[in-house]
């Protein structure tokens, strides 16, 4: 994207936020990576923000070890391949695809930028790239999926102790177009992120969230003064959930389900066995149980446990075109990219989102170029090294 449309945006979102930082960026200090995106994010985020988004459970290993474990893993690449013209497209549960990223689930956007998934769902369009929305976001999923999508659009879905609000949620992302559905399975119980304990976490005056506000004839708060509606809304998850669960969801919908949150290749097999079409290997970001294996680690064993019966995609710590590579070569059809994309946003909006994947997108393009793959079915296990 051009660096006025970065401006711009830039401008929109320090009218939004109480941290002011540098007015404009130039040429010369456009992000040229998505730790550079990290690092300017914190400049316009408040604390409260920048701690829940980046916070981790407890000591925050799992958090550091999903980025460090990444560089435990060595390329090995091809020589002498003609890689003149390469392509990145895919598909993913039958839909194509620009490239093997998709944007994951994330809430509350607007904390971010005012215009929150909204921007996200833009630049997601324009790139070419699935996006997640979750159950927690603070634009509705209907006013999400009006912005004209040719790529896939899943919802993020936790299972209520409420059934029938469970099930109003999956009818409405039905209804809005949405083409699968990603249950989320690891977060019964809110993890404890000390972040947040220090710097409670609570909406600002006029930021909802939407999917759940808009409910009719729910007990459900409107009003986001203070944290009341995140506790209602942590409290009224099931705990009690199994994998007959899995068959529920699947009887009232004809959308595929995706789980999300597997971490074992019993549990994986276990997942496709009771209907998952896809699995995602996911600890949640590191915000949920902390000491978790890190997802790069665990890929393998899903993919063995899973063959072909299933798509295995993978997320947290993702932020090089390198982490991609290894990722793909481990067996995963394609990556989800979590906190870089809200980077993004707080920086410069849709532009920034937009900008964000093309990194990524760019370098994934190179260094699938210099491992000798033209294509991404030229991207194997013998491309990569565990030392």
């Amino acid at each position: 994207m051009l660096v006025k449309e970065l401006k711009v945006c830039l401008e929109k979102a320090q009218s939004a936020h109480s941290v002011q930082a540098k007015p404009i960026i130039n040429s010369s200090e456009r992000p040229i990576n998505l730790f550079e995106y990290e690092s300017l994010a914190s400049q316009y985020l408040s604390e409260m923000a920048l701690g829940y988004y980046t916070g981790g459970a407890w000591d925050e290993v799992t958090l550091r070890d999903n980025r460090e474990a990444f560089e435990r893993f060595k390329l090995s690449p091809r020589m002498l391949v003609d890689v003149s013209h390469r392509d990145l497209s895919t598909q993913i549960l039958g839909q194509a695809v620009r490239m093997p990223i998709l944007i994951a689930p994330t809430a509350f956007q607007c904390l971010a930028h005012p215009e929150g998934e909204m921007a996200t769902r833009r630049a997601a369009a324009e790139m070419g790239v699935a996006m997640v929305l979750s159950t927690m976001s603070t634009k509705s999923l209907e006013e999400v999926a009006s912005v004209p999508m040719s790529t896939p659009q899943w919802f993020q879905l936790y299972i209520h102790h409420d059934r029938a609000l469970t099930r109003a949620l999956v009818e409405r992302a039905e209804a809005a177009g949405f083409s699968a559905l990603c249950l989320t399975v690891d977060a019964q119980l809110a993890g404890s992120r000390e972040k947040s304990r220090r710097n409670p976490f609570t909406l600002p005056s006029g930021m909802q969230m939407a999917n759940l506000v808009t409910m009719k004839g729910r007990e459900i708060p409107a009003t986001v003064e203070d944290s009341r509606l995140l506790t209602y809304f942590t409290q009224q998850l099931d705990q009690s959930l199994t994998w007959q669960d899995l068959e529920w969801l699947q009887s009232i919908t004809t959308m595929p389900v995706v789980v999300k949150g597997i971490l074992r290749g019993d549990d994986a097999l276990r997942a496709v066995e009771h209907g998952a079409k896809a699995v995602i290997v996911s600890n949640h970001g590191g915000r949920q149980l902390d000491g978790a294996i890190a997802t790069i680690d665990a890929l393998p064993e899903v993919v063995a446990a899973v063959g072909d019966k299933a798509e295995v995609l993978v997320d947290g710590g993702i932020r090089r075109g390198t982490d991609v590579l290894k990722a793909l070569s481990l067996g995963a059809k394609a990556v989800l990219l979590g906190r870089p994309v809200l980077w993004g946003l707080a920086v410069g909006g849709e532009a920034g989102v937009h900008h964000v994947l093309e990194l990524l997108r760019d370098e994934l393009n190179l260094a699938m170029a210099l491992s000798g793959c033209a294509t991404l079915q030229d991207i194997d296990a013998s491309l990569v090294k565990r030392l």
